[in-house]
């Protein structure tokens, strides 16, 4: 299985890509990967030009077909006010729209502050799911005085085990996009189709007579 970390990490060495070598190496613990790091700091112009003509540069888009023919993705990026970085969600802007639809995603973030750690999920899990990805539901979350202290490495193994069943399950043969575990939707049924319209619950709660 192909597994492809984006790293959004500005500096060198830099929290970010150590939070996704880690992530990565967990992962790899548990199954045969073939494993491809995307720093996006070095495809930063190309992204910017892509913007501006609409097309992407030869790293780019390397980038982009690695990201979509992966199996499973881990996707980290620092914090800047409150939220993912700018040259992360611009990645992500410039890439097909359903280059990850159906295929499992791991979410984690570094920062400064622990305050900062809903940011997997206020910001990042809303973004992958408006990409059509299937979100492990451990998110991990880095601050400072995490590196080293207990916790941190109990979530990494948590959620990389959560990504190796998903990447797992879905290679195994399971409908992409179908949670893992649960049979797929009958071809054709509409699952809204039984919804009762609210003015009908509503009169059902009047009472009579």
């Amino acid at each position: 299985m192909k597994l492809v970390v984006v790293s959004a990490g500005l500096s060198v060495p830099s929290s970010t890509r150590l939070l996704g070598d880690r992530l990565a190496a967990a992962v790899g613990r548990a199954t045969a990967l073939d494993t491809q790091v995307v720093e996006l700091r070095e495809l930063a112009v190309e992204i910017a030009q892509n913007f501006t003509n609409g097309f992407p540069g030869r790293a780019l888009a390397a980038a982009q077909e690695a990201v979509a023919a992966a199996d499973g993705l881990i996707v980290v990026t620092p914090v800047f006010s409150a939220s993912y970085s700018g040259l992360f969600k611009s990645f992500f802007d410039v890439l097909d729209p359903e280059a990850l639809a159906g295929k499992p995603v791991l979410i984690a973030a570094t920062g400064g502050s622990a305050r900062h750690s809903l940011v997997l999920e206020h910001a990042l899990r809303p973004l992958f799911a408006y990409l059509k990805a299937v979100v492990v539901p451990t998110g991990v979350y880095a601050a400072s005085e995490d590196w080293g202290a207990e916790g941190l490495d109990g979530r990494i193994e948590r959620a990389a085990g959560e990504l190796t069943a998903l990447m797992a399950g879905l290679s195994g043969g399971a409908s992409v996009g179908a949670p893992v575990g649960r049979a797929p939707r009958a071809a054709g049924v509409d699952a809204f189709s039984a919804v009762v319209p609210f003015e009908e619950q509503l009169a059902a709660l009047r009472p009579t007579g």
